[in-house]
């Protein structure tokens, strides 16, 4: 074979080669364009970049999105080659007056307000000593030192423009003095509306508090309210935590975007933005690791998780998840938590585990966010938008 014959031969296959792969790429692009809805099974890979540029397509991390809402929607759906699905999705009953459902619950376990206290204003000998006890009584009930000393100012004010001692004027008067405490004016809604884009939920907090369980609650809080959820695995450091997600996902027909354990959570995060903007979600909700706030690489790690994702939407709320049983300590992990990715909104887990029902008023006014939710029971239903009428009746009954 002569040189030019080489040549033309060497020609021949480089330009089959070229367009081959112009064939496949086009394959692959009319095949995206069938449809803007993530597959379940696909691989994404994020490629998050460096905090201080956008993203790019180095440091490729796999992430799996499962479960896809409008698969769910209709169990029988079958789409490219997926069976149809086995599991039967939960219908989460309303959220609307689940904290009067649950009143009872919370009634039995705060009794410090309403034996304690009730029974020391109505003794019917309120001297010095008796005014040491109330105030012993609610610094034990973690209503903190500024809010105690406002409580029992107002409500001598209150007796001694009445001159009325009886249990029912007593009870209505430390009712409406708890309720004013609790800001009853703030706006404890959920940003879950954003214009032309997912919105997004971000929850954190320290290890135990139930972050990830809540993140599923929430779930199916938003999904009774007929919004579309998709739930971003980002705590990639507890191996059961994507199975934990993927579980309530199941159930209630959430998508879950997941990444390999011990991959970046800023990637996650990033890329399940982008799954929920791309398949149309009407809301995002990203599950974080638990991390002690006293461990300055881990809060600087969670901060770069929220200025990922920032990188493409608006967080919306910033939930930090509190244990109430931890009470005036957790306090302190609340208050650095907000200075690292500005907390939007309180989430109590466990508070019917708790006689101190003052951590409520203790922690609004440390970070002046509200408390939006609280967690009462183990239940899949049992977290409950947060209704200061109620839960004082609840502290009193």
């Amino acid at each position: 074979m002569d040189a030019l014959t080489l040549v033309i031969v060497v020609s021949i296959v480089l330009l089959g080669l070229v367009i081959g792969g112009a064939a496949a790429y086009s394959r692959s692009k009319a095949s995206k364009s069938i449809t803007s809805r993530p597959r379940p099974g696909i691989d994404y890979s994020p490629g998050v970049g460096d905090d201080d540029s956008e993203p790019r397509d180095t440091a490729r991390k796999t992430v799996e999105t499962i479960l896809i809402p409008d698969v769910l929607a209709d169990p029988t759906t079958t789409i490219e080659g997926i069976p149809p699905a086995l599991w039967e999705v939960e219908v989460p009953e309303p959220a609307l007056g689940r904290l009067h459902k649950l009143r009872a619950r919370l009634a039995r376990s705060n009794s410090v307000f309403g034996k304690g206290l009730l029974g020391l204003l109505t003794s019917g000998n309120l001297d010095q000593q008796a005014w040491d006890d109330i105030e012993a009584t609610l610094l034990g009930a973690d209503l903190g030192i500024a809010a105690t000393t406002e409580l029992i100012a107002a409500l001598k004010i209150r007796i001694a423009q009445e001159n009325d001692y009886s249990e029912d004027f007593m009870r209505e008067a430390l009712h409406q003095e708890l309720v004013n405490l609790l800001g009853p004016d703030l706006d404890r809604s959920l940003c879950i509306d954003a214009a032309e884009r997912p919105a997004v939920i971000l929850v954190v907090g320290v290890n135990g508090t139930g972050k990830t369980t809540t993140v599923g609650k929430l779930s199916r809080v938003l999904i009774s309210q007929e919004k579309s959820v998709l739930m971003g695995a980002a705590d990639t450091f507890r191996a059961a935590a994507a199975e934990q997600l993927q579980t309530w996902g199941d159930r209630v027909g959430a998508a879950v975007v997941r990444g390999p354990e011990g991959g970046d959570p800023a990637s996650v995060a990033f890329e399940a933005c982008a799954v929920a903007r791309e398949a149309q979600v009407d809301v995002v909700v990203i599950d974080t690791a638990g991390r002690l706030h006293t461990k300055t690489g881990l809060m600087d790690e969670l901060g770069k998780v929220k200025r990922v994702i920032e990188k493409q939407s608006t967080v919306d709320e910033v939930l930090l998840v509190l244990d109430a049983t931890t009470g005036q300590n957790g306090l302190v992990q609340a208050k650095i938590f907000s200075e690292v990715v500005d907390v939007t909104g309180i989430v109590l887990t466990k508070l019917d585990g708790t006689a101190k029902g003052g951590i409520v008023v203790s922690v609004q006014r440390e970070l002046g966010v509200p408390v939006k939710l609280v967690g009462l029971g183990e239940g899949p239903d049992d977290l409950a938008p947060f209704d200061v009428e109620e839960f004082v009746t609840a502290l009193l009954n």
